[in-house]
């Protein structure tokens, strides 16, 4: 892909853990995300402690502005989840090259897929490269009620 979205000037992408603010993130997805509501501060907690954490941090304050997380063993798949953008700066990108920095950061470890799901943003995801599952009947969950 030759037109590699970019991060707006003024922010910057980080995988190190100690700079994720966790209240911020549990606030975002426990009260506005609707995959997430009303998750638990502690179960949001150990989701971060056990994943690879994409922050978008802003330059001039350092103040957290978005969020993603990976489940994965960096060999043979991962699973994208829990991304979400402050509404304040929605529409400059920053979602689109968050995914982007996903996608490449992951690109190297040979993984055979990335998964996701998603209720309402299928167009944003297929410009960066996702496709519905070739043969979704082979796909099955365990959930627990």
């Amino acid at each position: 892909m030759d037109d590699i979205p970019r991060l707006a000037d003024g922010y910057e992408i980080s995988t190190d853990r100690a700079r994720i603010d966790a209240a911020r993130v549990h606030h975002w997805l426990s009260t506005d995300a609707y995959w997430a509501h009303g998750r638990a501060r502690e179960k949001q907690d150990r989701a971060i402690d056990g994943s690879l954490n994409f922050g978008v941090f802003d330059t001039a304050g350092g103040e957290q502005v978005a969020y993603a997380r990976v489940i994965t063993d960096l060999t043979t798949f991962a699973w994208l989840c829990d991304v979400y953008v402050d509404r304040t700066v929605r529409g400059k990108g920053i979602g689109t090259a968050l995914v982007v920095a996903v996608r490449e950061h992951l690109r190297p470890h040979g993984l055979r897929r990335i998964l996701l799901a998603t209720h309402d943003a299928h167009g944003v995801y297929e410009k960066l490269g996702f496709r519905p599952l070739e043969r979704p009947g082979q796909w099955m969950a365990l959930v627990f009620e």
